[in-house]
């Protein structure tokens, strides 16, 4: 083969060689992001209202470095973190405040909402300070929202973080049942007690259906609060807190840590 003949049979090979390379670069290069960061979106049993150790910065939204979340990131390292849980949230609340940081790179979000559309506070002032009566008959409000509304509001939040986070793994969070019946306890009667539980109860139900519907895991915390009722003697919750009344009702540090987090765990 002539020098000149040779020479350019060379140099067709390595332009070849190097058109491969580009490309395979390229194409590396096209690839998108790991989906492994993580989003906590919710309410303030999200936030970790109750847990105290509230980040200064977070204001009212009261996110605790106690918080699920925060706990479940300091463990598990996900390339990013992003926590816009915020104490008070209603559904509309997620879809216009919260969803920011979900995109195609977010591999889990955990969300727990619902409780605040539904009066979760309403229900509690009513049934601590007025007769058995008047806190079944708030209750009763509060289920016919449950099946009337709460539903659709629910759609219209999962499905804006699945059209922002299409790759993400989802889990929604239940709510725990409050009291331990059938034991002795100041405060509440045993009727209202139950009705709150049953209540929960058929909350819960509502929100783990529609989760399902939108292909999302939920997360049900009842279990691990079991013995850890309020009127239990190792309660995980807040009863009426008169120092800091915005954390009644809420899980302590020890209800995050010890009934939410192993939910997440095993979920996510």
């Amino acid at each position: 083969m002539r020098r000149s003949r040779l020479v350019g049979f060379l140099s067709s090979i390595l332009l070849a060689a190097g058109a491969a390379l580009t490309g395979a670069a390229t194409a590396q290069a096209a690839q998108p992001a790991a989906a492994d960061g993580y989003v906590a979106l919710g309410d303030s049993y999200s936030s970790g209202l109750g847990a105290g150790s509230y980040i200064s910065s977070s204001g009212d939204c009261r996110r605790s470095t106690r918080a699920y979340p925060y706990l479940w990131d300091a463990a598990n390292s996900p390339s990013t973190f992003h926590f816009t849980a915020c104490a008070g949230a209603r559904t509309g609340d997620v879809v216009a405040g919260q969803l920011g940081p979900l995109g195609t790179s977010t591999g889990l979000v955990s969300i727990s909402i619902g409780g605040n559309d539904a009066g979760f506070a309403d229900v509690m002032t009513t049934c601590v300070l007025q007769s058995d009566s008047s806190c079944l008959s708030r209750i009763a409000t509060a289920r016919a929202y449950v099946d009337s509304t709460l539903p659709g509001n629910l759609d219209n939040v999962y499905t804006a973080i699945r059209d922002r986070a299409p790759a993400a793994h989802v889990v929604v969070l239940g709510y725990p049942r409050f009291y331990k019946l059938g034991t002795f306890c100041i405060g509440l009667s045993e009727t209202k007690r139950k009705a709150i539980n049953d209540a929960s109860d058929y909350l819960n139900a509502a929100i783990a259906a529609r989760a399902a519907d939108h292909g999302f895991t939920f997360g049900d915390v009842r279990p691990t609060f079991t013995g850890h009722e309020i009127c239990s003697g190792s309660s995980w919750l807040h009863s009426v807190n008169w120092f800091n009344i915005s954390e009644s009702y809420h899980p302590t540090a020890a209800g995050q840590s010890g009934g939410y987090l192993p939910v997440l765990d095993s979920t996510a």
